[in-house]
């Protein structure tokens, strides 16, 4: 997933990806590997939060060649539409034409999920972007990065850029040890997990984390309640962070769709403005 501040590149004819295999890394966390003949789209991309909006097709419903969402919103009613979801592209290699994605995946709910769960080799899918706004400060004297499975693949892109000597502090929400997965981190760094089958508290983690000496830069996202509500006003209240320090947002929240999620987005965004008036 990516950060609310950013939109994807606008592109009339989206990115056609081709399964090539796939990974499981904890038993909710399933890769996809993809192969396509054009990634150019990703040439200039230097986020590590980047991010495509992937389209699955309705069903029963006949699409046109080339697909291009701007002329199917004036063309076919909301119900036809094809299903946009948005995932961190993750190791694009523009030469080679290859990249990965990560899915969070429930058993049957949802719809990505159940794609990647039962995605081969062959498989198709359109993604248009990428988008992106984010990349560790490598200026700032430590990095924090705060989520959970939603931030995973944006948290490992950038873990993966870092200096193997740069400080790092690492917290991740998942349901269970089972669900941790590998993540990068430099020698210097400190990784926390955190498990809800033990009721356990990501910003009471957070808080219990030693902060080193320094200016920070803070990457945290995930389920916007937990993120926006609990941890937001922890950095930026008692920590007393400048907003250039942090990159905070969140992905999605619970029970709601992600078209639903973004008319709450918007909601909230409007009552904001209209409490600053």
């Amino acid at each position: 997933m990516a950060s609310s501040n950013s939109r994807p590149t606008r592109s009339a004819v989206p990115t056609r990806l081709t399964v090539t295999g796939t990974e499981t890394l904890t038993s909710s966390l399933r890769r996809v590997w993809f192969r396509s003949e054009d990634l150019s789209a990703f040439a200039d991309s230097a986020h590590t939060d980047r991010y495509v909006k992937l389209v699955f097709p309705k069903p029963g419903v006949e699409y046109p060649e080339p697909l291009d969402m701007r002329v199917l919103r004036q063309t076919l009613p909301p119900e036809d539409m094809p299903v946009v979801r948005t995932y961190t592209a993750l190791f694009p290699d523009v030469d080679a034409g290859t990249l990965a994605i990560d899915f969070v995946v429930h058993g049957d709910d949802g719809v990505a999920g159940p794609w990647a769960r039962r995605a081969a080799p062959g498989d198709v899918l359109l993604a248009n972007g990428p988008g992106g706004a984010y990349r560790p400060d490598p200026d700032a004297d430590w990095h924090l990065f705060v989520g959970d499975e939603s931030a995973v693949p944006a948290i490992t892109a950038a873990l993966a850029v870092l200096p193997e000597d740069a400080v790092t502090r690492v917290v991740v929400l998942v349901d269970s040890p089972a669900d941790e997965p590998e993540l990068p981190v430099p020698a210097k760094g400190e990784l926390v997990f955190v498990h809800r089958s033990a009721d356990g508290d990501l910003l009471a983690a957070l808080q219990a984390l030693d902060w080193p000496a320094g200016r920070v830069d803070v990457f945290a996202h995930g389920e916007a309640q937990e993120i926006m509500h609990r941890v937001r006003p922890y950095l930026f209240g008692e920590r007393g962070l400048a907003r250039d320090q942090v990159s905070v947002s969140g992905y999605w929240r619970r029970g709601r769709t992600e078209e639903g999620f973004r008319e709450w987005k918007s909601d909230l965004a409007r009552r904001e403005a209209d409490g600053a008036a």
